[in-house]
């Protein structure tokens, strides 16, 4: 195993030895009032479990099934309430990027760079991410053995970034399924960086409901207990006040009120698997 690369995020750690990290938020931008209120409200639930945070939320949602699904306010819109939110909440920000565009709007106010997994083998995305500088969240793609993320990590390091975090979200398993296989996270750490496990994606039966996903959102709790006794560094959870009223992935987001049971158990199992 290769020694672990600490990330640091705005004064948050990722990595060995290190408490966990929670990145959540809603999947897309709904609207500036919406989002900036369930900042506050994941914000809330972080300090009462004593856990670091970063606020995700998408700007675009550009790989929905179904040319008529919700896709978000776009990069220039969106970058701005994701400002008003790191500015006046007072937490990083995390969005996903679809182009090298994108990245040129967006990277002044991203704390983490995220790379969607349908697009973590995008050279010239990678590459143009990488060179900003930024910690990149580079999602495993659904299609990807884990091993294979290697030749990912040389594309990143290849522009002296060596800010790379990994994120587990599930692997194929047949038409519309995925299966959450645990010895990802595993071999993915053995390349030397943290890796978070993405609760929510994780349970999601891909275009399982014809022109949107599907999912199951009772496994998530289970899923996570599971990721943090195998050594995950960090928890990725999508989540909303109203989750079937959600315009993106309403089938695997995760209830408010599910999220702070669902941080507490998963410090406990943290900090045993530690001790021992």
């Amino acid at each position: 195993m290769k020694n672990m690369h600490n990330i640091e995020v705005n004064g948050i750690t990722f990595g060995e030895n290190h408490p966990l990290v929670l990145i959540a938020g809603p999947c897309v931008i709904e609207d500036e009032k919406q989002c900036c209120q369930l900042a506050e409200k994941i914000k809330n639930i972080a300090v009462k479990a004593s856990i670091s945070f970063i606020f995700k939320a998408s700007y675009d949602k550009a790989n929905r099934s179904s040319i008529n699904s919700y896709r978000g306010p776009g990069a220039e819109k969106g970058i701005k309430i994701l400002s008003r939110i790191k500015n006046e909440i007072g937490v990083p920000v995390l969005s996903d990027v679809h182009c090298c565009n994108e990245i040129d709007i967006v990277q002044d106010v991203l704390d983490v760079i995220q790379i969607p997994a349908f697009l973590c083998r995008q050279t010239d995305l990678l590459l143009h991410a990488a060179k900003t500088g930024k910690p990149l969240n580079i999602k495993k793609g659904q299609f990807m053995a884990p091993w294979d993320v290697e030749h990912i990590t040389e594309k990143v390091l290849s522009t002296g970034n060596k800010n790379i975090i990994f994120t587990e979200r599930g692997t194929m398993f047949g038409y519309n399924n995925l299966v959450a296989d645990m010895r990802s996270i595993i071999v993915m750490k053995k390349m030397g960086y943290p890796v978070v496990f993405d609760a929510t994606h994780s349970v999601q039966l891909p275009g399982g409901q014809g022109s949107t996903s599907g999912g199951q959102r009772d496994m998530i709790e289970p899923l996570t207990n599971a990721a943090v006794s195998v050594g995950c560094d960090g928890l990725f959870v999508e989540t909303h006040e109203k989750p079937d009223d959600a315009l993106s992935d309403s089938a695997t987001m995760l209830p408010i009120e599910r999220l702070l049971p669902l941080l507490k158990r998963a410090i406990r199992i943290r900090e045993a698997i530690s001790a021992d």
